[in-house]
């Protein structure tokens, strides 16, 4: 197995392996009824009901006719939807990339998602291209979709667009998938949220979004350089008490209002700020989405 789903696989072991391993069983995704070989629960008999699947010992023991429920048996597409425009392949902090933490999110998503025997697909890109990989079962699938994810984020790739990225996929994906969105995007203005809302009518529709590094910290003592623009960051910002301030602010708000508007859409979503949050954060996501039952 090559190095970044490895890398995932080590930091799973070590972050909230309990957890992981309930996840694994196919918990992140909903419970249906139907046939499968998995039992699910009993209930009472209701006139139509398939006499073989009369449970007749549990049935005596309660005094009532009582059948037996099963989990379908219900394979799912994961689609991976990542942002590789340059400003991803940022640093979050002075030690992790952006980059990595998509590759985490996705990674973590994906590895959940194939251990179940679910097929993972991706679709990637920028504001110049778009990319898709097509959905596939397997560790070495999947291996493949987070390098390309990795590979495909460079400092000198076209500027980061979320809301082409999406709208490629409205365009072109046909077939209904649980769609996890990995970026760095901080606010949802009436264009992204008209798209977002076109997806969910056909999709599950899961949100990440990869925090940005903080200008303004008095912890940064190396040179920084934006890059989308290329300007330096001046250093007398880093030790401006009233910028920090008005910059802490400015980040609640833009937190709060993306909140508002990814509730009021019916999409769950977390933010991941640095790597060894990752793995609780994605886990916090599908534990919420496994629970949602909106379908």
């Amino acid at each position: 197995m090559t190095a970044h789903l490895t890398r995932v696989k080590a930091r799973m072991s070590i972050h909230a392996h309990r957890k992981v391993r309930g996840l694994l069983e196919g918990e992140y995704a909903s419970m249906h009824t139907g046939r499968s070989m998995d039992f699910n629960d009993l209930r009472e008999y209701v006139r139509g009901d398939d006499v073989k699947d009369i449970d007749w010992k549990a049935s005596a023991r309660s005094r009532a006719l009582l059948v037996k429920r099963y989990a379908a048996a219900r394979k799912h597409t994961i689609l991976l939807v990542a942002s590789t425009g340059r400003s991803m392949a940022a640093m979050n902090d002075l030690d992790v990339p952006k980059r990595d933490l998509s590759v985490m999110v996705a990674g973590v998503v994906g590895y959940l998602a194939v251990r179940h025997g679910d097929r993972v697909a991706l679709a990637y890109g920028d504001a110049a291209a778009q990319h898709q990989m097509p959905a596939a079962s397997g560790e070495l699938n999947l291996e493949n979709r987070l390098a390309a994810i990795h590979d495909n984020t460079l400092p000198t790739s076209a500027p980061s667009d979320l809301k082409t990225v999406l709208d490629y996929v409205a365009r072109t994906v046909r077939r209904r998938t649980i769609l996890m969105v990995v970026s760095d995007e901080y606010a949802i203005d009436q264009e992204l949220s008209t798209l977002l809302r076109r997806l969910t009518v056909q999709h599950e529709v899961l949100f990440v979004s990869i925090g940005d590094l903080d200008p303004t910290s008095m912890d940064v003592d190396q040179r920084l350089v934006d890059i989308d623009s290329g300007q330096v960051i001046p250093e007398w910002a880093r030790h401006d008490k009233r910028l920090r301030q008005e910059y802490a602010s400015l980040l609640t708000g833009q937190a709060d209002g993306m909140k508002r508007e990814l509730d009021g859409l019916g999409i769950i979503h977390q933010t991941v700020h640095d790597d060894a949050s990752a793995i609780r954060a994605v886990l916090r996501l599908l534990e919420r989405h496994r629970h949602a039952g909106r379908r």
